[in-house]
């Protein structure tokens, strides 16, 4: 792309080519590979939108055009030359053009969905239904500030704000004890980043063996069945937590394409690593290490309130921990109007980051929602990458698979509003109706086993399987033969 020869001008509120390009001789345009010219375009705010009528020539070679889908691989300190349509160039420079633009009436076009009011202004309307628009927006406004303001009434907001800070010292002092502390690094090892090659990163740990629980959503498109599609890699890597460039990581291959993988609303796959298939990043490392243990023997109950940990790789980067705490349901709208209260005086702001809210069914897990009773709630900064990640309660026992949030990202405003997790024991539940129903007694067995004296989960087997007379241990036996009174 374009070397810089100039100071690059800042964003302009108004998406004019013309007006950008206006003092510069060249532009710089970062772009990133496997994306198209357009995206990486459309993604600098100094350009259209619509990039329909844009061409891009080789400055060395004019005869050679680089097209708006082409990708951005090999198109690395190229020198290109933008070529725009004349009768586009020409809308809206002057007055009389202003009569060739499209006049469609802005609330017309607005309603439709997915339309945003900056997209139909940047696309040439006329003046008179922009202000058309702007009084629409003028005459909602003070009922939207009454509404928001009657959701915190007097100083409700500040007590929300102390509340936070009393719910966040409770966190403090459960997970200050050192012996807790010590508990969760120590379950924290077998936490790991699993990294789907060219697709994406998440996070996921140790079921038992060598099988790794994380979420399903990190391979859409890359499964066939039950099965990976051939061009599909995985790597699962284990130790990535000190900074560079003293990482000492080590990570495995799958043992086989076939992974438990669910794509209805239970999103979790389960994932068999080779141990032969080690590799570390360390070219002294000869010894092999083992696969850390599995966390499948401390899951229990999704709690309905109290302190909460995560651990995962947010962003693919070095493990991380986060302390938060369990959001009940019945204050989950009070969570997402406390987050959005900062913008209620912008209104168009507030508009929008709300519609992209419901566009991801933020509705869903309020109260009445269809996934109300389904997840645990909380707000945590493991965002992206984060996927897969164990949630703990202050006991240290493993409670949640954390798997989304309800993000919002619009102009200079990013953020999430809460996030949320599935119950492993209802996970645990599906997995061996699964293994039941495809008659792997083998590994079914070998789950009985693994949760021997785990109440809930042995609990869920007997719902799930038909457990067999197992002959009693003599020793347990012992603990319940009382002394006989010689007296």
């Amino acid at each position: 792309m374009p070397s810089k020869k100039n100071n690059a001008p800042k964003k302009q509120n108004t998406r004019d080519i013309m007006s950008c390009f206006k003092g510069f001789k060249c532009l710089c345009v970062g772009g990133e590979k496997r994306r198209t010219v357009e995206e990486d375009l459309e993604r600098d705010s100094r350009f259209i939108e619509d990039l329909d009528d844009v061409t891009l020539s080789d400055n060395e070679n004019p005869d050679l055009n680089t097209e708006c889908p082409q990708k951005v691989d090999n198109l690395h300190n190229n020198k290109l030359n933008v070529q725009i349509e004349r009768q586009r160039a020409n809308c809206g420079a002057s007055n009389t053009s202003l009569q060739k633009c499209d006049t469609t009436p802005v609330v017309d076009v607005v309603q439709q969905r997915g339309t945003s009011v900056r997209a139909v202004v940047d696309k040439g309307v006329s003046i008179v239904d922009i202000e058309e628009i702007y009084e629409k927006l003028r005459q909602q406004s003070p009922a939207l500030r009454e509404l928001m303001e009657s959701r915190f009434p007097g100083d409700s907001y500040q007590k929300a704000v102390n509340l936070k800070k009393e719910n966040f010292g409770k966190i403090q002092q459960s997970f200050s004890e050192v012996h807790r502390v010590k508990k969760l690094l120590r379950q924290g090892e077998s936490v790991c980043k699993v990294v789907v090659k060219d697709v994406c990163q998440g996070t996921g740990f140790v079921l038992f063996d060598n099988f790794i629980l994380t979420n399903a959503h990190l391979f859409k498109d890359c499964v066939e069945g039950q099965k990976l599609k051939k061009d599909v890699n995985v790597f699962v890597f284990f130790n990535y937590e000190d900074p560079e460039p003293d990482l000492n990581y080590y990570y495995y291959e799958l043992a086989h394409r076939d992974i438990c993988c669910t794509q209805d609303d239970l999103d979790y796959a389960v994932l068999e690593l080779n141990p032969e298939s080690q590799k570390s990043n360390q070219s002294t490392q000869t010894q092999r290490r083992k696969v850390p243990p599995g966390l499948l023997k401390m899951f229990g109950p999704m709690p309905q309130n109290g302190e909460a940990c995560i651990i995962g790789h947010p962003k693919g980067e070095v493990k991380k921990m986060d302390l938060t705490f369990i959001i009940e349901k019945e204050k989950r709208e009070q969570a997402v109007n406390d987050h959005l209260h900062p913008y209620k005086e912008s209104i168009f702001t507030l508009l929008t980051i709300i519609n992209l809210l419901k566009d991801q069914g933020l509705e869903n897990i309020m109260m009445g929602g269809t996934k109300a009773d389904k997840v645990g709630t909380y707000n945590t900064f493991m965002y992206h990458g984060s996927s897969g990640s164990p949630v703990f309660d202050a006991r240290g026992r493993v409670f949640g698979l954390h798997t989304a949030g309800y993000a919002y990202e619009f102009i200079n405003h990013k953020g999430s509003v809460i996030e949320f997790a599935q119950p492993l024991l209802t996970i645990f539940e599906h997995y061996v109706s699964t293994l039941k129903e495809h008659g792997k007694d083998e590994l079914l067995e070998r789950v009985k086993k693994e949760v021997k004296g785990n109440s809930d989960l042995e609990e869920v087997l007997k719902s799930v399987v038909e457990l067999k007379d197992e002959p009693a241990d003599p020793e347990e036996l012992l603990d319940y033969i009382e002394p006989m009174d010689t007296d």
